[in-house]
């Protein structure tokens, strides 16, 4: 193992593993649900994870499926108007009790028939005991001098985001040409799909 990833891919390892296999399969199933609905997967964070929330979506998009990025701070300035009856709302909060997430979920808990899901990494917090649906992902060290910079734990929400996409372009049975390749007409992706 190369040394300047030693400490971290290990700490990520059992970060990852530290996740409930039963909570993941209802995170990934519910938005399974949504989706064949008719509705839509919205990712939901601040600061660090803003471009983490962006990825997911990005990759959602790319496969057809409806996906929208809520910025907790511009939630409550009419961007909350994107939520609508059936969406799934995932909220990304490293500590579950940042004052803006806090207030923005007892928002969204008045919303008709809006199914929430918290990503967290404090076992115990304002959120993570009183939100029923829950990834709550134990990671022993952020990886950088103080514990502090947000480094493990948003390369940690990209892999579970990620992975939820991926799994949902399985069990959706995506169709490379029919689903993929019409979302990608131009860059290397649009060439080489061009070329099949």
């Amino acid at each position: 193992m190369n040394k300047f990833f030693d400490r971290n891919s290990r700490i990520i390892g059992n970060a990852l593993d530290s996740i409930s296999e039963h909570d993941m399969e209802r995170l990934i199933s519910d938005c399974e649900r949504t989706i064949r609905k008719g509705h839509k997967v919205i990712a939901s964070g601040l600061g660090k994870n803003v471009p983490i929330c962006d990825k997911f979506v990005g990759t959602m998009l790319s496969l057809g499926l409806d996906a929208g990025f809520l910025h907790m701070n511009s939630a409550v300035h009419g961007d909350m108007g994107m939520v609508h009856k059936g969406d799934l709302v995932i909220i990304l909060t490293k500590s579950g009790a940042t004052a803006e997430t806090v207030y923005l979920v007892e928002l969204l808990r008045k919303r008709e028939d809006v199914k929430l899901w918290l990503i967290s990494f404090e076992q115990q917090s304002v959120l993570a005991d009183t939100m029923e649906n829950k990834i709550l992902i134990q990671m022993e060290h952020e990886g950088d001098l103080w514990d502090i910079v947000p480094n493990n734990s948003t390369t940690l929400n990209l892999i579970v985001l990620q992975t939820v996409a991926v799994e949902l372009s399985r069990r959706l049975r995506l169709d490379l040409e029919r689903d993929f390749k019409p979302n990608h007409p131009g860059g290397a992706i649009g060439e080489r799909l061009n070329h099949k």
